[in-house]
């Protein structure tokens, strides 16, 4: 590879000079003079561009075996200048050009080949032909450039120790790696984040519910985007299948924090640029962040939509166990309504009276359920007694069958059991939450998979798409 810097006043005057338009200059800054002809208008275009720009010289590098030239301008005080956009589009062409030219005598040598065979293997030859026209050594390159352009895309996944699985599979739909990154513990229990490859001008993703242990799934969510932010990444959007403190929305008595707008301060003063969430326990925690952090709240009723669509219900009918919960209990009968032409679905609410929190006093049902499919349709699962309460209202008031679907399975202390041993025929909740052997066991649980809904919303934002289109 040679280089040679050339003034461009000199370059300008033996462009406009030769009439086969070739360069011949002198290396300029006091350097000894070489001779160097560069057959490219398009280098000569880029030429003039620098010299009408005032840069006092050019260099041009010129590789033989690729036969293709590099220019950068240098200003007058001998400091490199970034290319102009002439500059950089000149290049470009020149290169295209190139390997344009390069690409059609290559298909010529392969018709020529293909047309001189005999009439008896002439089909053969010419297929034997059109498949040797990558030999092993540019199938191996390719092979790595398509691993490479995996890892080094504008698009980057990475994930906390909160739902490993899931961010694999949310990679694993999208089509790339999942990011290096070391999340661990340091000797007292200190998180310890450290991001093992360049995110410089990237737009990034960290995958990160606040699910239990909550504390500890939140700190390294909060270093994570920190030590992103440091590291110059573009954009770094955080996507929460599961948001912690959730339910501390708002002050119902005296002297309690509003833990989920203070949650949503902390991220957003680490440095977040956008938020994608699954079925928030209340649709205002949206508006706890600030204007410039969007916050988008994906519906996971849509996933739930599939799987019971398909089932053969009798009658069926949507309940909200609560009086909170019946918008979501709504959108879900019109989702089968809508895509499954279920014109007979029934909507009905239980009216629960708390004595305390995670105790329920009395449950009242509104609506009529005899004789019919019931689906219990809530955000999250936690201690599932007000489920099973719900379940046990249904069934007393004359209901054939009930189902229950929840986006967020939490199943703290006795939930996993309350449900095996409830009135409930089956419970289906996401992935949103990792698994564990005690919930794999229990023959009343199905898990649907929320990645393919999440790696949608992912590329459609990564590409400026409306997010809205996946809930049509």
């Amino acid at each position: 590879m040679r280089w040679t810097q050339i003034a461009t006043r000199q370059a300008l005057r033996k462009v406009t000079e030769s009439p086969r338009n070739r360069i011949l200059a002198a290396r300029a800054f006091g350097s000894q003079s070489e001779n160097e002809r560069v057959q490219s208008s398009w280098t000569m275009a880029a030429v003039f561009t620098a010299s009408l720009a005032g840069a006092a010289a050019v260099t041009l590098c010129e590789d033989p075996a690729e036969n293709f030239t590099f220019v950068r301008t240098y200003s007058k005080s001998g400091l490199a200048d970034p290319l102009t956009t002439f500059a950089k589009y000149a290049q470009k062409k020149e290169h295209e050009e190139r390997h344009s030219q390069q690409d059609e005598e290559k298909k010529q040598d392969v018709s020529v080949q293909a047309t001189s065979t005999a009439n008896g293997e002439g089909v053969d030859m010419a297929a034997t032909a059109s498949a040797d026209t990558l030999s092993e050594g540019e199938a191996k390159i390719e092979a790595e450039a398509r691993k490479l352009k995996q890892h080094s895309g504008g698009l980057k996944v990475f994930s906390g120790n909160g739902n490993m699985s899931l961010s694999l599979e949310i990679a694993r739909h999208l089509g790339i790696n999942l990011g290096k990154a070391t999340v661990g513990r340091f000797a007292d229990g200190e998180v310890n984040c450290v991001i093992n490859e360049n995110v410089r001008g990237k737009d990034v993703y960290i995958v990160q519910p606040t699910c239990p242990p909550v504390n500890d799934n939140i700190m390294e969510l909060l270093l994570m985007i920190s030590t992103l932010r440091r590291a110059s990444a573009r954009r770094i959007t955080v996507v929460i299948p599961y948001y912690g403190y959730a339910r501390q929305d708002r002050k119902m008595q005296a002297r309690v924090p509003i833990s989920a707008a203070d949650v949503a301060r902390l991220m957003e003063a680490m440095g977040v640029d956008r938020v994608i969430a699954v079925d928030l326990h209340c649709g205002q925690i949206q508006g706890f962040f600030g204007p410039r952090v969007p916050v988008d709240n994906l519906d996971g009723g849509i996933v739930g939509l599939d799987y019971f669509g398909c089932k053969d219900l009798h009658n069926p009918v949507v309940v909200s166990p609560d009086a909170g919960g019946v918008y979501r209990a709504k959108k879900f009968k019109e989702g089968l309504e809508q895509k499954y032409e279920m014109n007979d679905v029934g909507l009905a609410m239980i009216v629960k009276q708390r004595a305390r929190a995670g105790a329920v006093d009395q449950m009242d049902l509104v609506g009529d359920v005899k004789d019919c499919d019931c689906i219990l349709v809530d955000d999250m699962i936690d201690t599932a007694g007000t489920l099973c309460k719900a379940a046990d209202v249904l069934i007393a008031s004359g209901a054939r069958r009930v189902f229950a679907f929840a986006s967020h399975g939490l199943l703290s202390g006795p939930g996993n059991d309350r449900i095996a041993n409830s009135n409930i025929e089956e419970v289906v909740i996401l992935n949103t939450i990792p698994t564990s052997p005690q919930r794999e066991a229990n023959e009343k649980l199905t898990e649907l998979s929320v990645a393919p809904l999440l790696a949608q919303a992912i590329f459609n934002i990564h590409a400026k798409k409306s997010i809205s289109a996946l809930f049509k």
